[in-house]
């Protein structure tokens, strides 16, 4: 059995990570889903959360929104609305958009403007959450 597989992670606006890797760890919508070489194949969808995965014997975390995973035995690969590592997650910007979500939350809305402004809440609590927990 090999000891890596073939990892692409591709954000809208960019390819955040393409190379081997030994492990993957990232949130699904039933849960944490951890995928080794080998994995059997699925496609699930991925809520807005944490993913770590290991390159050389080393952990790299990462914030990643909204977004869709294959995973096949030699490779799998990420579509995500956004990803980013810790030490690029604007902690100001992250804490403004969780204000602006937090004061909508609070007016009156349509449903439809109560999910997307829910989702901004969690993409800001996330991105806050990440970079405090890895960015030193």
């Amino acid at each position: 059995m090999a000891k890596t597989f073939h990892l692409e992670i591709i954000a809208t606006d960019r390819v955040f990570f393409e190379g081997e890797v030994e492990h993957l760890v990232i949130t699904a919508i039933d849960g944490l889903l951890g995928i080794l070489p080998g994995h059997e194949p699925l496609v699930t969808c991925l809520p807005t959360g944490e993913l770590k995965y290991m390159v050389n014997g080393k952990w790299k975390y990462a914030a990643i929104s909204e977004g869709f995973i294959q995973v096949m035995p030699e490779s799998s690969i990420i579509l995500a609305d956004t990803c980013e590592l810790p030490e690029e997650i604007d902690i100001k910007r992250a804490e403004a958009a969780k204000e602006r979500a937090e004061e909508q939350l609070r007016q009156k809305q349509s449903i439809k403007e109560y999910y997307q402004t829910q989702a901004a809440l969690n993409r800001a609590m996330n991105r806050l959450k990440i970079s405090q927990k890895h960015f030193k």
